[in-house]
């Protein structure tokens, strides 16, 4: 469970880096499974968005009582899983992440998610760890983003320079098994990775229920922002109950 400080750390500077890690079996099977979805996709070797949709058997580490505990803390009894995905950033070129807030790419209305990022390799400054603005998501607003025109990078949407203070950007440096939670507003990206490590991390992305998985509007962003189409993403409710009665938990992947 968060304490008292680590949730209002999370709400003041948009994240927090809670004393929680994963056991290191549950690491190395997502290390195995992740290589077997590699053998099959080889195309994901630096990103795979949406996980579930090749191999629903990474749903079980969502479903660790201990993190859920910790987003319950943070958004509140009712909670969907509406993603997972994973950035492998493999050693010696694994991509960079331009900075960007996770909110100009998902379809949820109103936008409300928490991401947990779990570290499945030891995740320093050298290797591309996360990087974050604090307190950048205080405003609870959008700023400008631009299509990115660059091939060597994970996500294709980068916040405009001149929206956010890079001096100000804080490393989160984990060891394996470590995880973060983050909030949808928060401005953060990562480096590529020229190390001889490599630096893979897993996302649970988590929404409260009294907000809407809009299929509509996930056809119109992967329209207008040359997006994969998130349209047909399946919500798991992991706690509580839908309090918004308009999502759709039907089996879509």
């Amino acid at each position: 469970m968060l304490s008292d400080s680590e949730i209002s750390s999370y709400h003041r500077e948009g994240y927090v880096t809670p004393d929680f890690k994963l056991a290191e079996s549950s690491i190395g099977e997502i290390k195995q499974r992740h290589q077997n979805l590699l053998n099959k996709y080889p195309e994901f070797d630096n990103y795979c968005p949406a996980l579930l949709a090749y191999d629903k058997s990474f749903l079980e580490f969502a479903k660790q009582p201990g993190i859920l505990d910790m987003v319950e803390q943070l958004i509140g009894p009712d909670f969907a899983l509406w993603n997972s995905s994973f950035f492998a950033k493999p050693a010696n070129g694994g991509h960079a992440t331009p900075w960007h807030q996770d909110g100009e790419y998902w379809p949820i209305t109103p936008l409300a998610t928490c991401t947990v990022w779990i570290a499945i390799d030891k995740a320093t400054p050298e290797n591309g760890c996360l990087r974050v603005v604090p307190g950048s998501h205080s405003s609870q607003t959008l700023l400008k983003h631009h299509n990115s025109k660059s091939i060597d990078v994970t996500l294709n949407q980068e916040l405009d320079s001149n929206t956010y203070d890079e001096s100000k950007a804080h490393d989160i440096i984990l060891d394996a098994g470590q995880i973060s939670l983050h909030d949808v507003y928060l401005v953060h990206g990562s480096e590529a990775n020229h190390s001889n490590h490599s630096r893979r991390g897993m996302t649970l992305r988590f929404m409260p229920t009294t907000s809407v998985y809009n299929r509509e509007l996930a056809l119109e962003k992967s329209k207008s922002k040359n997006l994969i189409d998130q349209s047909r993403r399946t919500l798991y409710l992991m706690r509580g109950k839908d309090t918004s009665r308009k999502n759709d938990f039907a089996q879509r992947d």
